[in-house]
């Protein structure tokens, strides 16, 4: 009956606290959504969306008309032909009223230059084999580059898929010209197409493997990675409501009068605990909950529940008795609200960057990667992802969830010694 009446109490409290309920349930919602729909813009960018590639072609050889085919053939790409007169300037220009992020200038001598290349490497290549080739007086080291114009804000590493899309395409038109040089000064003859697409494509197939527990191939969208993130995340934002209530209680005395009572301050830690765990599940809910019903609704792709519902409910339940023992902690040590409500923000923003929710944990240097021991949110988003990313199961996150399990019990031993520390128990 005691611990039912301060479970009353405090939930009469936490439904007074309507900031406290808006930076709990509002902002990891609009979070989720905002961060979610601009993620998935990037990966329809990366894996369906072709980019707009500007290409203005100054050579009139049948080379760079290869050249061209090539890259479109790489599929990554949706031409754009501009006009082979145009100013540098004005290309510029084209590529920014264009709203594209890439483009390239062929140079006039390209074909000239790649046939002069192609007969180099063919005569030296006979000549290797003891037969008679001729060597064209071409200086390999000066040719003509292309000119691949970008915007400041690709990235480096979507810069680099784009140079290996044009250079497989460049090393295509370059081999098949050394190929025909190659058959024609030993045979005398034409190089027949089907032969040299052959020779060409004849490469060894690439077998795509999941590296999921299950073996499963899971659907890897955006959605699948930031609702677990950002549901740990607001799990650990009920520090701003609880810490706060913890201070309040303190300053206004209840710890001195519950003293005098016939209960015990542990009666009112445990309802705490409860209420709040009860709070954080219901976070999960929500969370959960539009990204199952309302992002294809909005044109973001649904949220898949892991096969394991048994470790999901597990896993949930210790993230959020670690984010509750988290915010004990903090409104125990905490003098005012204003050191609860700062601290407490402040450190959940460090501890999400250092376990990996805002930056990827792999981007981070292995300096930072010892420290990410440390954050329980590390241990919470790697429970979620093997659940979520991975078709892992329970027994396959028990390293995660002892980790956890093992943070909050410290959280809850140093919680207990503050309260000794302050005579409140």
């Amino acid at each position: 009956m005691k611990l039912w009446a301060t479970i009353q109490k405090d939930l009469k409290i936490l439904f007074r606290d309507k900031v406290g309920l808006m930076l709990m349930f509002g902002m990891p919602v609009v979070l989720v959504i905002v961060v979610t729909s601009i993620q998935n813009n990037t990966f329809d960018l990366l894996n369906k969306t072709k980019v707009s590639l500007l290409v203005c072609n100054k050579d009139t050889g049948a080379l760079s008309i290869q050249f061209v085919e090539a890259v479109n053939n790489v599929g990554m790409f949706k031409l754009v032909e501009i006009p082979s007169d145009e100013k540098e300037e004005k290309f510029k220009e084209d590529i920014r009223s264009n709203n594209a992020v890439l483009g390239i200038i062929i140079p006039a001598n390209f074909s000239r230059q790649v046939a002069s290349k192609a007969k180099t490497i063919a005569g030296k290549a006979l000549n290797s084999f003891g037969l008679e080739g001729d060597v064209a007086k071409v200086n390999l080291g000066n040719l003509s580059s292309l000119t691949l114009y970008y915007n400041p804000v690709v990235q480096q590493s979507f810069k680099a898929s784009v140079l290996g899309g044009l250079s497989s395409a460049l090393q295509m038109v370059e081999s098949r010209q050394v190929l025909k040089n190659l058959y024609f000064s030993i045979n005398e003859k034409t190089m027949p197409d089907s032969l040299g697409n052959d020779m060409l494509n004849n490469k060894l197939s690439i077998t795509e493997v999941p590296m999921s527990k299950s073996g499963d191939i899971t659907v890897l969208n955006a959605t699948q990675h930031n609702v677990p993130a950002w549901t740990i995340f607001a799990m650990f934002f009920v520090v701003m409501s609880l810490a706060g209530s913890i201070v309040r209680e303190k300053l206004s005395g209840s710890f001195i009068r519950l003293k005098t009572l016939p209960t015990h301050y542990l009666v009112a830690i445990l309802s705490k605990q409860i209420t709040y765990l009860a709070v954080t599940l219901l976070q999960a809910v929500v969370i959960f909950a539009l990204g199952i019903w309302l992002f294809p609704r909005i044109g973001l792709p649904a949220l898949s529940l892991p096969h394991d519902r048994l470790g999901l409910l597990v896993v949930t339940l210790t993230c959020g008795w670690c984010a509750v023992s988290y915010a004990l902690c903090v409104g125990i040590f905490a003098q005012t609200q204003e050191q609860a409500n700062g601290f407490g923000a402040v450190s959940i923003v460090i501890l999400s960057i250092l376990g990996g929710v805002m930056v990827p944990s792999f981007i981070m240097p292995d300096s930072f990667k010892t420290i990410m021991a440390i954050s329980p949110l590390h241990w919470c988003l790697q429970a979620f992802y093997a659940l979520f990313l991975e078709g892992g199961k329970l027994k396959d996150i028990m390293t995660n969830i002892l980790s956890l399990l093992a943070i909050t019990l410290i959280l809850l031993l140093v919680a207990f010694a503050g309260l000794k520390r302050k005579n409140l128990i």
